[in-house]
């Protein structure tokens, strides 16, 4: 089946996600959301893949967020049934094996912020403007933001994001520690998919339990961690 909000292709070793809903911004509709969840099982089924880049290029937008038109006449559980579906798709990027990088080409807004920390590596455009504005419209992600904006910025610096709406440039966003690098705009593009071709061609089952276990080390004891550990590094040794 095709997909009507982005495309897909493979290249040494690489599996391209671009978001391409064709308008001027990518709103994170039902059928965007649903559309992800299909191309990231796919890639990660694909034995041609070891690395996956997600990206809005050459757009003026990584994500937008949600579509609020799309949701104007939610009800309560309309809405619950939609964080439902945006949750479940940043679990899977969390259980896809292969690391995801999110080239943030440029607006990352809501949602698109959400999607953006679902992946495993955050690479910016010096013209990313990041937000999460839903207060201003009387609404709050239900996309796990409250939940890892924390974790990764600190409570304080989450306060002020989500109370504020305000927006924040491309350094902002990595002396904050939402991004991992900002490259300048003409050198953005061949930067991340430089960075994804190496990764790509690491061997993966090193990257895929490096990923498991670094993502579950928030939820479990050191040493619980460190036993998990032990037994991925034994299996890593399996002819």
């Amino acid at each position: 089946m095709p997909y009507k909000k982005l495309r897909i292709e493979v290249r040494n070793r690489v599996g391209y996600l671009i978001l391409d809903s064709g308008a001027r911004f990518n709103k994170l509709s039902v059928t965007t959301i649903r559309e992800l969840k299909r191309a990231f099982s796919q890639l990660d089924e694909d034995g041609r893949v070891g690395c996956i880049l997600l990206s809005g290029w050459p757009g003026e937008s990584f994500a937008v967020g949600a579509d609020i038109g799309q949701m104007r006449p939610f009800t309560p559980q309309d809405a619950l049934q939609f964080a439902e579906l945006g949750q479940s798709l940043f679990d899977q990027m969390e259980r896809v094996a292969k690391p995801i990088i999110g080239a943030l080409n440029g607006i990352t807004m809501g949602g698109g912020c959400d999607l953006a920390l679902a992946c495993d590596i955050r690479i910016a455009s010096d013209r990313l403007l990041i937000a999460h504005p839903g207060a201003r419209l009387g609404i709050i992600t239900g996309f796990c933001g409250t939940q890892k904006l924390p974790r990764l910025v600190g409570k304080n610096r989450a306060r002020e994001i989500f109370a504020t709406c305000d927006s924040y440039s491309a350094a902002e966003a990595l002396q904050m520690g939402l991004v991992d690098r900002v490259v300048p705009a003409d050198r953005y593009w061949d930067e991340a998919v430089a960075v994804a071709e190496r990764i790509a061609g690491m061997p993966p089952c090193s990257l895929a339990w490096a990923k498991r276990l670094i993502n579950m080390a928030e939820d479990c004891s050191l040493r619980s961690g460190c036993l998990a550990e032990q037994g991925a590094a034994s299996l890593c040794f399996v002819r």
